[in-house]
């Protein structure tokens, strides 16, 4: 144990290829992540700024645009300099740091998203009393849980991460902080805080996916019994975007979980755990601006000032 030295810095491999295919990505996910931030803030000013949307959907459509820009905020600028960069690396509380981010802005996600199907529940199978029961001081308090309960369950794993000894080499085969990345570089039994990630794992994932299968199950039935065809239509319209999103977002977080289990080269697994990262920050506004009415009327209400002002 004498001969440990402390590690105070990690590096990373990031992605194979010349230096010219570097800068060629460079450009691509430097176009998809200002895209990205641009549409996630350009929603957050609408829903804040036009009182129409001024309900809880809203309200949580705009705490998930938030959560997009920072998720994405949280990877891609240290992904984009070490494309045109050799220096690939970064300093050990910065590595926890993006580590820890990368995994609490995950789960309030998707418990937001559960959420979320719950306020569609309540919007399409009591419609009668939705204004009572998604009073704005519930709408608060969900959030809170959201962001309170998945810092505190994450918390104490990072913390137990942070005080291994890491004894051997520095280089993380990955472009970001993965917690599995940086377990493997521990010089100590990992075991204890591996499987408390997948107990945590266990219950975020199922927890709030299961809400939004009940949720979704209950809608179906309420639409099914809807008498006209465009009472049906127009109370489907009302959930579609979040069911796209909702789509969208555990497909590429299964996706990533599943794809080790087909044992891809590791070149092959970055990349398809950055396309997976991308996708939902990117879509998430033009899914909702796509299919919904209101918001449609709201951006060309915002144009037309802009443009006579």
């Amino acid at each position: 144990m004498s001969n440990q030295t402390v590690v105070m810095e990690f590096i990373f491999v990031g992605f194979p290829g010349s230096r010219g295919l570097h800068i060629s990505l460079f450009f691509l996910f430097f176009l998809i992540y200002l895209i990205t931030i641009v549409s996630n803030l350009l929603m957050i000013v609408l829903i804040c700024k036009d009182s129409r949307l001024h309900t809880p959907m809203y309200f949580f459509l705009c705490n998930l645009s938030i959560l997009e820009a920072f998720n994405s905020s949280n990877i891609f600028p240290k992904m984009l300099v070490d494309f045109v960069s050799e220096n690939k690396r970064i300093s050990f509380s910065s590595c926890i740091t993006q580590s820890y981010f990368y995994f609490l802005l995950a789960s309030v996600e998707f418990f937001l998203l559960g959420i979320m199907s719950f306020d569609r529940y309540v919007a399409i199978c009591n419609p009668l009393r939705y204004a009572t029961i998604m009073r704005g001081q519930l709408c608060i308090k969900l959030m809170v849980f959201c962001w309170v309960g998945s810092i505190l369950s994450l918390l104490f794993p990072t913390i137990i991460i942070s005080s291994f000894p890491f004894c051997g080499t520095n280089i993380i085969d990955h472009y970001f902080c993965d917690s599995a990345a940086i377990l493997k570089l521990a010089c100590a039994d990992t075991r204890f805080v591996q499987l408390l990630s997948i107990i945590l794992a266990l219950i975020i994932l199922p927890s709030s996916l299961l809400l939004t299968l009940v949720s979704y199950t209950y809608i179906i039935f309420t639409i099914l019994h809807i008498s006209s065809v465009d009472g049906r239509q127009k109370a489907f319209s009302t959930c579609a975007s979040h069911l796209i999103m909702v789509t969208l977002v555990y497909g590429c977080a299964l996706f990533i979980e599943v794809s080790p289990m087909i044992n891809p080269s590791v070149d092959l697994y970055k990349g398809l755990s950055v396309v997976s990262n991308a996708l939902p920050p990117l879509f998430n506004p033009f899914i909702y601006t796509l299919k919904n009415e209101k918001v449609k009327e709201v951006i060309k209400g915002f144009t037309k000032k802009k443009i006579w002002s």
